[in-house]
């Protein structure tokens, strides 16, 4: 039997009847608490994509992104407003710090890092209690007390992880980020626990605008192997996000070399984030996969 696809519009006729019913804490997700068998709870993750999120410089659409995020979060959180959904996320005397990647060939983008930063500020929060940054978070006051956070980096095949994911991206909040490097940096979820960050982080978004599906070395990059995909993942589960992520890189990977070639080293820790540290969901059938917009050449 081929397996549904739920649409924006069948989303929509639910949320309806029960207004922000996904404001829900990520916690909820994973605990799986008290459901039954008929009522297993799934981790919502939503795919949108633009055709003309990228301009012809190939520099994101601001105004387009911008419309994205705001479409993925009211559809994640089951609203209508933008703003309202965000006000369910951060609080007003929360201290939010974005955490970014500034990786030189694939960075997270202004484009997406102004567009969260403009809802945290509509969610009422002031200025000078929002901080975006990457390998300075253990030095930036603002992450330092950081109340919330919000995650945002582009995915990317990586030399020792795998897939440069949205788990990944809090490897900068450790002492010594190379100490996590072993064995295909299989325990990265741990971070989040040790850190004190699982609990803090209230959505992650995965940058799917020009992913790196291919590469060798450990700072390998080359425009044969990047496309434009023009899309967003958003979730507040990082591991159902990241296996998502991970399913369209497989299938560029498949589209490309004609055959099914799986990436060197394997990203284990995605799958290893719900098996051993609990972070959240991998399995795609206990994912909510909601895709919007765009679908030429979706590949998922």
């Amino acid at each position: 039997m081929k397996k549904r696809i739920i649409t924006r519009r069948d989303f929509l006729k639910v949320a309806a009847l029960t207004p922000l019913a996904g404001a829900v804490p990520f916690s909820v997700y994973s605990n799986q608490a008290k459901v039954t068998k008929k009522e297993i709870l799934k981790s919502r993750v939503v795919l949108i994509r633009d055709k003309d999120a990228l301009m012809a410089s190939g520099s994101p659409n601001q105004e387009i992104i911008q419309k994205m995020l705001d479409e993925a979060v009211t559809t994640l959180l089951g609203g209508n407003d933008p703003v309202a959904c965000w006000k369910t996320l951060i609080k007003p005397n929360d201290i939010v710090g974005i955490k970014s990647n500034v990786w030189s060939y694939i960075p997270t983008t202004k484009e997406v890092e102004q567009a969260i930063w403009r809802r945290v500020r509509d969610a009422g929060v002031p200025e000078n209690n929002i901080g975006i940054d990457d390998r300075g978070v253990r030095r930036n006051p603002v992450f330092q007390n950081a109340t919330a956070l919000i995650n945002a980096r582009p995915a990317r095949t990586h030399h020792w992880s795998g897939m440069g994911s949205c788990i990944k991206n809090y490897i900068t909040f450790v002492p010594r980020p190379s100490a996590h490097h072993g064995n295909s940096c299989a325990d990265l979820a741990k971070i989040w626990t040790d850190y004190n960050l699982k609990d803090k982080t209230k959505l992650n978004i995965l940058v799917m605008l020009t992913p790196l599906f291919h590469g060798i070395g450990p700072h390998h990059y080359s425009q044969k192997y990047v496309w434009d995909y023009k899309g967003l993942i958003v979730g507040t589960d990082p591991v159902a996000v990241d296996a998502t992520g991970l399913r369209v890189l497989e299938a560029k990977r498949r589209e490309f070399f004609g055959e099914e070639r799986g990436l060197q080293p394997p990203a284990k820790h995605i799958l290893l984030a719900d098996t051993r540290h609990h972070l959240g969901t991998s399995d795609p059938e206990k994912i909510e996969l909601i895709k919007l917009g765009w679908e030429e050449s979706r590949l998922i």
